[in-house]
């Protein structure tokens, strides 16, 4: 049984609503999908700035309500990417806008590409199973423009809780990590896996 109609327009954010499992939806693009513990790169040299972001973000989150994701963003995301994207002088494109064909399409909340692709999202509804879809997608759609790299990495978020995974075009495989860190205390294991995929 197809899940999706060829003759139908999906974006990126459909795949956010569709009640199936991700293994299910992946298999409509030929794609695999797995858990397990990743063995993501994380770079080993000093990041600057890391203690400033981190008070910076301990000093805002009991003066702002976190229940909206345009509040989210702002506070917990976009600070930790842009700090990234310093760090690893790679351009962080907000809102990046892919179209493959009618089943591949949207906006990608965040995108840095250095030899590897990292796409950041985050979870609508705080639903970071839906949430995790729908950035398996989206690393579907980049891994097939030209000239895309062989692993492309993501993450999605919820501001406060962070999910990585991993597209591997050789064997068509996405893995999700069974592992998930959290802001502020666990920010610099984050920015250093962050800059290690981009490095």
């Amino acid at each position: 049984m197809s899940i999706l109609n060829e003759n139908s327009n999906y974006s990126f954010r459909s795949y956010f609503e569709l009640s199936n499992d991700t293994d299910e939806i992946l298999a409509e693009f030929d794609y695999f999908f797995t858990r397990k513990r990743l063995q993501l790169p994380k770079t080993s040299r000093e990041i600057d700035g890391l203690i400033e972001l981190r008070n910076s973000i301990e000093e805002t989150i009991p003066y702002v309500t976190l229940s909206s994701e345009a509040a989210k963003r702002e506070i917990l995301i976009a600070p930790v990417l842009s700090r990234v994207a310093v760090i690893t002088k790679r351009l962080l494109r907000i809102e990046y806008p892919v179209k493959v064909n009618n089943l591949l399409q949207g906006n990608l909340d965040y995108l840095i590409q250095s030899q590897h692709s990292l796409i950041v999202i985050e979870a609508k509804r705080d639903d970071l199973t839906k949430g995790f879809t729908q950035l398996a997608v989206e690393m579907i759609a980049m891994a097939t423009l030209e000239k895309s790299p062989d692993i492309i990495y993501g993450a999605v978020t919820m501001g406060d809780v962070w999910v990585f995974g991993i597209l591997e075009q050789a064997s068509r495989t996405i893995t999700r990590d069974i592992t998930s860190y959290t802001l502020p205390d666990g920010l610099e294991e984050i920015v250093k896996i962050l800059v290690g995929i981009l490095e």
